[in-house]
């Protein structure tokens, strides 16, 4: 018999490696405005996001961490935030405004827009609307 569990809520935390952590969380808190939650010189960065965690480690750290598992990734990795749909432009030009270049911008199928470009780690990052699948933006009827 299989134990019936409630559907999962939510992504509650996404991990990025970075292999300068102050470069970073400079990048996190000043470029992006996320709001610094706690940080471990050498060993991680970590923001909230709304209703989820942003969490940076340098990659040596996580693989020889006692406390949990062991864990890492080799390249860059991928996250995609979401943004109000009249904020398209503003975030371009906040990221122009710091010198950060925008890699591509997509407009997809349903019509939603967002676009990429980098950390200082070479992350891959995404802004889009909520719209890319198919959700409401936070507050939105």
């Amino acid at each position: 018999m299989v134990t019936t569990a409630t559907p999962i809520s939510g992504v509650l935390e996404t991990i990025l490696y970075v292999d300068d952590l102050e470069a970073a969380r400079a990048f996190y808190q000043v470029v992006l405005g996320l709001e610094l939650y706690s940080q471990k010189h050498g060993v991680f960065v970590f923001f909230k996001c709304e209703s989820g965690m942003l969490l940076l480690f340098n990659p040596d750290a996580a693989l020889s961490n006692e406390s949990i598992p062991a864990h890492g990734a080799k390249g860059p990795g991928h996250v995609c935030f979401a943004m109000a749909e009249d904020q398209h432009k503003a975030w371009q030009a906040r990221l122009k405004d710091h010198g950060i270049r925008i890699e591509q911008e997509v407009t997809w199928p349903n019509g939603a827009k967002s676009f990429y470009f980098r950390d200082p780690a070479g992350n891959s990052l995404e802004l889009a609307t909520p719209k890319i699948w198919g959700f409401q933006e936070t507050g939105a009827a």
